[in-house]
C-alpha cells in the first residue's frame, strides 16, 4: 500500500487489549493500527485495565509504543457484563478530548458512547462485528439492553458504520433505515510449520486432529461438534482450542460432554507457535457457529490450507463461497455425517485444500482493508 500525504490522529477503542489474541476484535483492531502507524499515520489504542488470559508476561505497561501504535490503559470494572461499559465510557472521554481526526470505536456495546467524541466534533466510525446482543451469554440481561442501546447510537451519532457480511447490512437498512459500509476483516499469509510443540505437549501429528479454535461460548456451536464428533468412526482426535469469555459454566459442561471420549482433547486459550502449529496440521478445521459477524479464526484456517466444514449460516456461507463443506446449522446428525465422511475420504479433503488459501488471501488482503477504511476517515 502507498503512503499518502495526509496523515490522520486516529483513536481506537472497544477492544480488550492489545497486542492480544483474545478475540477477533483484538486481532482486527491490531491488525489495522499496525498498517495505519506503518503508513505515517498516528495511532492510539485505549486498551482495558486487566490481565491477558494467557498470563502477566504477555502484558505491556501502560504508555507502551508496540508496532508504532501509543497504548494507553483506562480503568474497568472487573465484574461480567460491565467490564467492556466502564473502559468504553472511559476511553471515549479520553478521546473526545484528546486531538484526533477519527476516533474509531468497536462492537456495539462501546458505541453507546459515541456521542460523545461526536459532541467535541470528531469523526466517528463505529465497526459492527456483530450483532452482539443476540449473544446467548448477554441474554435477557443488563449487557443485552447496553448493547441494544450501543447499537441505536451508532445509527444516530456514527458518521460512518462499517458492517463485515451482508446479512447485517440488511439488517440496519431494514431496522432503522441507516445505510452502511461493507469493509470485511482480512488476513495475512501465514507461515505453515510442522507439529513441534504439539506433539510434545498432547502428542498430536499432521492430519491426526480435527481442529476448533476459537473462543468457547454457545453461539459457537461446541456442544454439536462433541455430541456429533462422538459418532463418528475414527481414530483422529478433537481439539477444541479457546479460552471461555465470561462462559465458564458453559467450559465445564463442555468438558463433561466429552468426559467419556478420550478422543477429544481441551487445549486451552493458545497463541503463538502453539496456534501456528494447531492450523498448519488440522486434517479438517471446523466452525459450527449459530452466530457470527465475520469469523476471523475461519479466514486464518482457510489462508492454512485448511479443509474447513462450517455451518450454513449466512455469515460463513459469504467467506467460504463453494470452497468449504456446509452442513445444516444446528443439525448434529449432518455435522455427524459431514465429519464421517470427510473422515473416510481424504481425497475430498486435499480437494478442498488445494484452493483455500489461494482462495482467501486473494479475497480478503488486509492492504484492501486498510485503504478502504482510510478512505471512509477522509470522506
Amino acid at each position: 500500500m502507498k503512503p499518502t500525504s495526509e496523515k490522520l490522529n486516529i483513536a481506537m477503542l472497544g477492544h480488550k487489549r492489545i497486542p492480544s489474541n483474545e478475540g477477533g476484535v483484538e486481532v482486527v483492531v491490531e491488525a489495522l493500527c499496525a498498517r495505519m502507524a506503518a503508513l505515517g499515520h498516528s495511532v492510539t489504542c485505549y486498551n482495558r485495565a486487566g490481565h491477558h488470559v494467557s498470563g502477566a508476561e504477555y502484558e505491556l505497561a501502560a504508555g507502551s509504543v508496540y508496532r508504532g501504535i501509543r497504548l494507553v490503559t483506562v480503568p474497568t470494572l472487573e465484574r461480567k457484563g460491565y467490564a467492556a461499559v466502564v473502559s468504553s465510557f472511559f476511553a471515549a472521554v479520553r478521546a473526545a478530548f484528546g486531538k484526533y481526526d477519527v476516533v474509531h470505536i468497536h462492537a456495539e456495546g462501546p458505541a453507546f458512547f459515541s456521542w460523545l467524541p461526536k459532541l467535541l466534533g470528531k469523526r466517528v466510525i463505529v465497526t459492527v462485528h456483530g450483532l452482539d446482543w443476540q449473544r446467548e451469554k448477554w441474554n435477557g440481561g443488563f449487557a443485552s439492553k447496553f448493547i441494544h442501546l450501543g447499537e441505536r447510537s451508532a445509527v444516530g451519532f456514527a458518521d460512518e458504520i462499517i458492517v463485515l457480511s451482508e446479512n447485517v447490512r440488511q439488517y440496519f437498512q431494514d431496522t432503522y433505515g441507516r445505510a452502511t459500509r461493507f469493509i470485511p476483516n482480512g488476513v495475512g499469509e501465514p507461515m505453515v510449520v510442522r507439529p513441534r510443540l504439539i506433539e510434545e505437549k498432547w502428542g498430536l501429528r499432521k492430519d491426526g486432529y480435527i481442529l476448533y479454535l476459537g473462543r468457547i461460548v454457545p453461539e459457537k456451536g461446541e456442544t454439536y461438534l462433541i455430541e456429533a464428533f462422538k459418532q463418528v468412526k475414527t481414530d483422529k482426535k478433537l481439539v477444541i482450542a479457546g479460552g471461555s469469555s465470561d462462559t465458564e459454566c458453559y467450559m465445564k459442561e463442555l468438558q463433561a460432554l466429552a468426559a467419556e471420549d478420550a478422543r477429544i482433547l481441551f487445549t486451552g486459550f493458545v497463541q503463538g507457535q502453539l496456534k501456528d502449529e494447531l492450523y498448519s496440521n488440522a486434517y479438517v478445521y471446523t466452525l459450527p457457529s449459530d452466530l457470527e459477524g465475520m469469523p476471523l479464526s475461519l479466514l486464518e484456517a482457510m489462508s492454512y490450507g485448511n479443509c474447513c466444514l462450517v455451518s450454513d449460516i449466512p455469515e460463513c456461507a459469504e467467506v467460504v463461497e463453494d470452497k468449504a463443506v456446509r452442513f445444516r446449522k444446528g443439525n448434529v446428525e449432518d455435522l455427524r455425517e459431514r465429519l464421517q465422511t470427510l473422515c473416510d475420504q481424504p481425497d475430498i479433503v486435499a480437494g478442498y485444500r488445494e484452493h483455500a488459501a489461494g482462495f482467501i488471501l486473494n479475497k480478503y488482503g488486509w492492504d484492501d482493508v486498510v485503504e478502504k477504511t482510510l478512505a471512509l476517515y477522509r470522506q
